[in-house]
């Protein structure tokens, strides 16, 4: 492994230099990995580990045609290297649990008969063991449970491993019942294409994660950008201005200069009345937030947000009511803006 050190903090991260394609390949060698789930991870992870040259077959409810079809279109053939989850689990000696955390307690009667001795049972995330009480989800002793979690959706370990960038991934291993858990779990993680591997825990991987999506990543954000776009239309900014200022100038060039060399790096190479104006406010929106921050993860921590995701997801009229919430949001003037005003960006108006 090697060593980083951050604010005097030493951490071990895994890259492939320390761990080649080549060496993840020998490690997989004889393995079959079952890839159970095709919607938001599976694909993107199925697909990298086979362009990397690893047997991957797909586990997939057929009821399910949206993921189904996605799958043969994909390249993978019924009967092959498509199969039900059921058949598919029985056939993996790596089986992949990518489907959603409910759907994951639901199914996990069928699927644990088959998670027979020396296997491994793969996770992206750490909530089903985690949260075992409430999923039931409890596996054998006598198997290996392993988790490799992407910091990106399904989509982007796609795309970042097509562009030969790739994604960096948090690694653990819950369960080592055949000694070879964590060059497993490693292997796996270089063949979805991950740039480097950090260690954690199931339950330091699951906090996270629940508090970021809620927090900056996506509630938080799209919570801030509706309250500055409403503040700057209710004082007589036109939609356009009004979005531009809010979202298209973060997406399409601060957040990039961010990812480029840092915060300072972006405040560096912004006017100095930004600057200014930045540095001078930014404690005032910490401070707000912060007792939120302490709230959420609080939340989390004591399962209170998991009970709530079971609870709705496993509803039968989750999709429609899901429908529904998503569609109040694409139809909220602010995105029907960026609708609008994406489609002016030259590379929208060339493919016209």
């Amino acid at each position: 492994m090697a060593q980083i050190t951050i604010g005097g903090i030493r951490e071990e991260v895994i890259t492939a230099d320390e761990f080649p394609l080549e060496k993840a390949r020998e490690v997989m060698k004889g393995e079959t990995i079952a890839v159970l789930g095709y919607g938001v991870q599976g694909p993107g992870q199925a697909l990298n580990m086979l362009d990397n040259g690893l047997k991957v077959i797909v586990g997939q409810r057929e009821s399910e045609p949206e993921y189904w079809d996605k799958a043969i279109r994909d390249g993978f053939i019924p009967g092959e290297t498509l199969f039900p989850l059921e058949e598919a689990a029985k056939r993996g000696t790596i089986v992949m649990f990518l489907l959603s955390d409910a759907g994951q307690k639901a199914v996990w009667p069928i699927i644990k008969p088959h998670m027979t001795k020396g296997k491994a049972l793969y996770f992206s995330h750490g909530f089903s063991i985690v949260y075992k009480e409430q999923t039931g989800v409890i596996p054998p002793e006598d198997i290996d449970v392993i988790m490799v979690a992407p910091k990106g959706s399904g989509l982007t370990v796609r795309r970042n491993f097509l562009d030969g960038s790739g994604i960096n991934s948090s690694i653990a291993v819950f369960q080592d019942a055949t000694g070879r858990a964590f060059e497993r779990t490693c292997a796996i993680g270089i063949a979805i294409g991950s740039g480097y591997l950090f260690p954690t825990t199931f339950e330091k991987e699951v906090y996270s994660d629940l508090t970021g999506e809620r927090g900056v990543l996506m509630g938080c954000l799209a919570g801030v950008m509706e309250a500055q776009y409403e503040c700057l239309r209710k004082n007589g900014h036109s939609p356009s201005e009004a979005f531009n200022e809010t979202v298209e100038e973060l997406t399409q060039s601060l957040i990039r200069l961010v990812g480029e060399n840092g915060m300072d790096w972006m405040y560096a190479n912004c006017s100095t009345t930004a600057q200014r104006g930045a540095l001078d406010w930014k404690g005032r929106f910490r401070e707000a937030v912060a007792p939120l921050f302490d709230e959420l993860y609080e939340s989390v921590k004591s399962g209170k947000e998991t009970e709530i995701v079971l609870r709705a997801n496993s509803a039968p009229d989750y999709r429609e009511k899901l429908g529904k919430e998503l569609e109040a949001m694409r139809n909220m003037e602010m995105w029907q803006a960026g609708k609008v005003l994406r489609d002016l960006r030259p590379e929208r108006r060339a493919e016209k």
